[in-house]
This record gives structure tokens, C-alpha cells and sequence, in this order.
């Protein structure tokens, strides 16, 4: 997910980070996709109606579940992981330059953990040594404070990452969707 997406018009970042703020979640809407993908690639599926409760978010509001664009960031989300695991795209700011844009993958990363865990994907089977192995990789993501200059070094180095991201979601989710081990992907 980009945060300009003219073409298809999805939730994009800012307009999600915004909503999130007014409706005071307490989450940012890097970590929030990042939760809700590794949720699924966990094997879970909470449903439109359930999916903060599942995340362990709750917010003070019991309307805020009901929000318009809740429901659709839910629905966006689902329908990329259902339609191809892998188009699944953190949800990054376009604006704000490479550090800004690292920040936010590390909490994508934080969230994608955090969701994967709350799935009980653990506890439903065993992770293959690949699954195992893409997940300690995004936890060395989730724990690194980026600090990249503005050199082309540095943004292809957030390329690849990026680009690890995108695969390790979609492996981990064929994964537990099939109950087969993940390929590998070093």
C-alpha cells in the first residue's frame, strides 16, 4: 500500500495516520497494517467486526470499530492477502525522506510480529525453520534504529528490505494458508 494510490484509491498512509489521530487509537497506521498483516499471515482472520478486539486494541470509543475508514483499511488489507499475498505492500509515508520511511518499516515490522503472535500461529503448528527464520529476520528489522543518509547506498538498502518485507509476508502467508513450509528466500 502506497500512500499515493491514485489510480486504484486505497487507504493511504496519511489519511489513515490522520484518522487514527482523530480517533486516538494509539497506534500508528505503519504498525496498524503491519499488525493486522502479520495477523494474517498467521492464519487469522477476525472479520470486519472484530479485527481491533483481535489486535488487542481498544479504543475508548466502542464507535470507533464502526468507523468508515476502519472498515475499509480492513477490507483492503483482506482483499490483498485473498486476492495475492504477494502485492501485500507496507503501508509507508511517500512523504518525509528515507529516514522517515525506515522508522516507519521497523514498526510496520513491530506490528507484523506483534499480529503474527496474537494470531496463535505458534500455538496451532509448527513454523517450519524458513518461517522461523523470516521471523527472526523481521525482528532484527523490528529492532534496528535506522539512521540511513540520503545516499543512493542507503535507499537501495531500504529497497531491499522493503522488498524482504513484501516477500516474507506473502511466503509466511501461503504457509500457514496451505500448512506447508515456507520456500526459502535467502
Amino acid at each position: 500500500m502506497s500512500d499515493k494510490t491514485p489510480i486504484d484509491s486505497r487507504l493511504g498512509h496519511s489519511e489513515l495516520a490522520q484518522a487514527l489521530r482523530v480517533m486516538r487509537l494509539g497506534v500508528d497506521a505503519s504498525d496498524l497494517h503491519g499488525s493486522l498483516s502479520g495477523y494474517f499471515c498467521g492464519g487469522g482472520d477476525p472479520g470486519e467486526g472484530d479485527w481491533l478486539a483481535a489486535l488487542a486494541l481498544e479504543p475508548d470509543d466502542p464507535g470507533v470499530a464502526r468507523s468508515v475508514s476502519l472498515r475499509r483499511f480492513y477490507r483492503e488489507c483482506r482483499a490483498q492477502f485473498a486476492q495475492s499475498p504477494a502485492s501485500v505492500d507496507p503501508l509507508l509515508p511517500q512523504a518525509g525522506g528515507l529516514a522517515q520511511r525506515a522508522a516507519a518499516l521497523a514498526e510496520w515490522c513491530r506490528g507484523f510480529l506483534g499480529g503474527f503472535g496474537l494470531s496463535g500461529a505458534a500455538a496451532r503448528a509448527t513454523l517450519s525453520a524458513e518461517a522461523s527464520e523470516i521471523l527472526a529476520d523481521i525482528g532484527t528489522i523490528a529492532g534496528t534504529n535506522f539512521e540511513p543518509g540520503n545516499s543512493r547506498e542507503d535507499a537501495a538498502a531500504f529497497e531491499d528490505l522493503l522488498d524482504f518485507a513484501r516477500m516474507a509476508a506473502a511466503v509466511l502467508y501461503r504457509e500457514r494458508q496451505r500448512g506447508v513450509p515456507a520456500r526459502s528466500l535467502h
